[in-house]
């Protein structure tokens, strides 16, 4: 199950170090973690997640195997991208391929490195951007419409369904709104009715403030500007220097610990974006444990026990008959698997469990 995070943003904000940062990374994590890079521009690193090591101390494993998620370095934009500028069909086509967007805005002032627009002003960025894709998304709809309404007033059952979808999502960017400002108010039918459309204004938002190595701990003006942005539109924001992240990239573990601890950082950037880049598809984890290995394993939030089983493998979907849950804290707490079934904490669910985050899980299924 493979989901990816588009990481966007004007020329020369940082977003490519970044990506760049980011592969590093994953490379590193390669001595002990699965890592590939699927494209030039697209590459996996795991979440950092400190419940593995723990759920593989008790279980004693001989292997950790954390689950990840793919990062996608997306082509510049420039104004006019959704008329086809620079390399604006490359980018829309880019982020329609993705679950969520990732946008890098300049929060740091550099003579040496010129912005597309000659000003610093990540709010003004952002719209820029974001106005691309209500244009693009304005463009596509407008025109599906017109052909759903003909279909629909000639009895087609799909286009009736779809078309009242069509329709709102029309509206709210008629009213200068991005689609996903609806979507919390939505009900899971009319959700997957707009995910069939595939908005580029319809996918969530993560917005990163790359700053300069000084601003690291604390932010500043332009990030607190991020904030409110952020905090108004319901979206989620970051503060990250793409600086740091390379150099650390460049150190083992313990020279980036003594790195970071020297600029006042408690972890790397990175780990920031890349957990909070798993929330925002709003993804949870759950894990297998034994002698072999301890392996964590992604799920869509709302997720019931056979879908997460079907993770691992279709057949043990198909198959699946109960699953012996055991919920973190009471794995911990009692030091396993045996000490939680003695203690009647571990609990077969069937098949209308819904998996909770943190869920130790062992599925009995038939061949």
């Amino acid at each position: 199950m493979g989901f990816k995070c588009g990481i966007v943003g004007l020329p020369n904000v940082g977003k490519s170090t970044l990506f760049n940062a980011l592969t590093k990374t994953a490379a590193a994590q390669a001595a002990n973690y699965p890592f590939c890079t699927i494209e030039p521009n697209t590459g996996e690193v795991a979440v950092p997640d400190p419940r593995l090591t723990k759920i593989a101390s008790i279980a004693q494993s001989k292997e950790i195997v954390p689950t990840r998620i793919s990062f996608v370095d997306i082509a510049g934009l420039v104004r006019g991208a959704s008329k086809g500028e620079g390399l604006g069909n490359q980018f829309l086509a880019n982020i329609r391929e993705v679950d969520a967007i990732v946008h890098v805005l300049r929060c740091f002032e550099d003579d040496d490195i010129t912005h597309v627009e000659g000003r610093i002003d990540p709010v003004a960025d952002a719209d820029t951007i974001e106005t691309e894709l209500m244009l693009a998304d304005l463009e596509s709809l407008e025109r599906r419409v017109e052909q759903t309404r003909k279909r629909a007033t000639g009895k087609d059952k799909e286009s009736i369904l779809i078309l009242p979808m069509m329709e709102k999502a029309l509206s709210q960017l008629q009213n200068g709104k991005p689609v996903r400002v609806m979507t919390p108010d939505l009900a899971a039918e009319d959700m997957r009715l707009l995910n069939i459309l595939n908005l580029l204004t319809s996918k969530p938002v993560l917005y990163v403030c790359n700053v300069a190595e000084a601003d690291a701990a604390s932010g500043n003006a332009q990030t607190e500007a991020v904030a409110a942005m952020a905090e108004a539109q319901g979206a989620q924001h970051v503060v990250i220097s793409a600086e740091i992240e390379a150099q650390v990239a460049q150190l083992d573990a313990e020279e980036a610990a003594e790195y970071l601890g020297e600029l006042g950082l408690e972890e790397p950037g990175l780990d920031k974006l890349i957990r909070a880049g798993y929330a925002l598809l709003d993804l949870i984890t759950y894990f297998t444990a034994g002698p072999k290995e301890t392996r964590a394993w992604t799920v869509r939030r709302g997720s019931k026990a056979p879908r997460a089983a079907g993770v691992i493998h279709t057949d043990f979907e198909r198959g699946f008959i109960r699953a012996q849950t055991i919920a973190y804290d009471d794995f911990v707490a009692l030091g396993g698997e045996v000490a939680a079934r003695e203690a009647g904490k571990a609990r077969d669910e069937g098949k209308e469990y819904v998996v909770q985050d943190g869920d130790i899980m062992l599925f009995k299924f038939n061949t």
